[in-house]
């Protein structure tokens, strides 16, 4: 690697200060890392779309002088579009579509000065928290290639903690993209609901449950980047409270004595493997040590209504995505061109009538103010943030006789805590405080109030601080 392995050590914020000395250049990184993903993806299959000219040609041009100017960067095959390049929501049926046009996203991504070199690999459609469409493949985790790096944003989590980029875009409609952030090691936040705009394809995704960011290594690359990106877009149908003041600001503001819930006990009612459970307790401990009040409680949910609400949501949302794409396509679509998972659940949104649809809303925005009463007593809630360790590869396949739901259920087990805020809209951050036996990270996943990231950010940067892991790097990475 030569000159440019220091460099490659350091986080997105320090690599755009490197640039911005004119200690390395643009091209320079594109080209590195083009040749670290040509060595290294064949053993990760991350990166799923090239875009390695457009980059090379972006390099070379005037880059917007924000954050991350001349930064290399990878966006999710998932509802990020780039004019000119392919696009296909991890479908086959999309295949060979080419985007129009940037999403919102992509131009504020564009003004922060990030230089896109691929879409990394997702399930199809973002249906699952593991990465293994049909059409691209199984995406693999770099601490252990026979392991999932989670989904849906597996192809992003993959590739940034190998350190092919030190930042890549992710989305998160139940844990999508905290899922990847707990499997990798990684920094991963789901911000308020409506933080960041989802036009100008969408007012909003999945009736509100998704949302969009990053994946980082460093806590200060996941607020810088939530600064460039976050604030409301023309015609949005709504949008988050604004902060009042930089998030970035407050990686380095002491958190002062907050008042902390943690819980190991799913709400879904599912057995948390013993690993998760340890790593959490630690966790707290560790909380404790610092200051902080720490004590057991978590707010009281009905898994099963939970489960089955949230689902039905999903599996509207599932079939408007293959309406969606028969529309822009102007073909008709078949269950032959599709997952069975993604067909599956499709099929019950479809059978669904427009009262059922709306009594699942309604109970799931019920649930969110019951929820939001438990912050009146706490500044931030602490769970783990997967239900066990990295499954393997090959785990939740659904064949074509399979009960989509019962699917579903099963993915459950591994993820239950994430989903519910997604259902709330509050902000929601796993950091890779642990990891066990096997050497495989455990997340501790951090819930704020509802606009409320700046507090995730402040305890956040203490944590980073006390117990530091970017020296950490797995079994297939640039370094090895």
């Amino acid at each position: 690697m030569g000159k440019l392995k220091e460099v490659f050590t350091l986080d997105a914020l320090g690599q755009a200060d490197l640039i911005r000395r004119k200690e390395v250049t643009p091209l320079e990184l594109v080209d590195e890392v083009i040749d670290n993903i040509e060595r290294l993806n064949p053993a990760l299959n991350a990166v799923v779309i090239p875009m390695f000219e457009i980059a090379r040609k972006a390099a070379q041009e005037s880059i917007p002088d924000g954050p991350f100017a001349g930064v290399p960067f990878l966006l999710k095959d998932l509802t990020a579009e780039y004019k000119g390049a392919p696009y296909t929501g991890g479908s086959a049926f999309l295949k060979g579509y080419i985007s129009p046009r940037d999403t919102e996203l992509v131009r504020r991504y564009k003004r922060a000065g990030l230089v896109t070199l691929g879409k990394t690999n997702s399930p199809e459609f973002g249906v699952g928290p593991v990465t293994q469409p049909r059409l691209y493949g199984p995406s693999r985790n770099p601490w252990n290639t026979g392991r999932t790096p989670g989904g849906s944003s597996g192809g992003s989590g993959a590739a940034v903690a190998a350190g092919l980029v030190a930042i890549a875009h992710s989305s998160d409609g139940g844990g999508s993209l905290r899922i990847p952030a707990s499997c990798c090691g990684l920094v991963g936040l789901k911000p308020t609901r409506a933080r960041n705009p989802a036009g100008p394809n969408y007012g909003e995704l999945l009736g509100g449950l998704a949302a969009e960011h990053v994946l980082t290594r460093s806590v200060r690359d996941s607020a810088a980047a939530l600064d460039a990106t976050s604030g409301p877009d023309m015609g949005d149908p709504y949008w988050a409270p604004p902060a009042d003041r930089p998030f970035l600001q407050a990686v380095k503001e002491p958190p002062g004595r907050l008042r902390i819930a943690f819980t190991d006990q799913s709400p879904l009612g599912t057995e948390v493997h013993p690993d998760c459970q340890a790593a959490v307790r630690d966790v707290a401990k560790l909380c404790e040590e610092l200051g902080h009040h720490v004590e057991e409680s978590s707010p009281q949910v009905n898994g099963s209504l939970l489960f089955d609400n949230f689902t039905s949501v999903l599996a509207a949302g599932t079939a408007f995505e293959i309406l969606n794409s028969s529309r822009i396509l102007g073909r008709k679509p078949t269950a032959d061109d599709f997952e069975p998972l993604a067909w599956g659940v499709a099929e019950r949104g479809n059978q669904m009538s427009a009262s059922q649809y709306l009594l699942a809303v309604n109970y799931l925005q019920k649930l969110s103010r019951d929820v939001a009463h438990f912050f009146d007593s706490y500044d931030v809630l602490l769970t783990p943030t997967l239900g066990m360790p990295p499954v393997p590869i090959g785990s939740f396949l659904m064949g074509e006789d399979d009960d989509p739901i019962e699917t579903r259920r099963e993915m459950a087990r591994f993820t239950p805590f994430t989903s519910l805020q997604n259902v709330t809209g509050q902000p929601a951050l796993s950091l890779p405080l642990s990891w066990n036996s096997s050497g495989l990270p455990i997340g501790a996943h951090f819930v704020g109030r509802f606009g409320d990231e700046l507090t995730l950010f402040r305890l956040a940067g203490q944590l980073e601080e006390t117990r530091p892991w970017k020296d950490r790097w797995p079994k297939v990475s640039i370094f090895n």
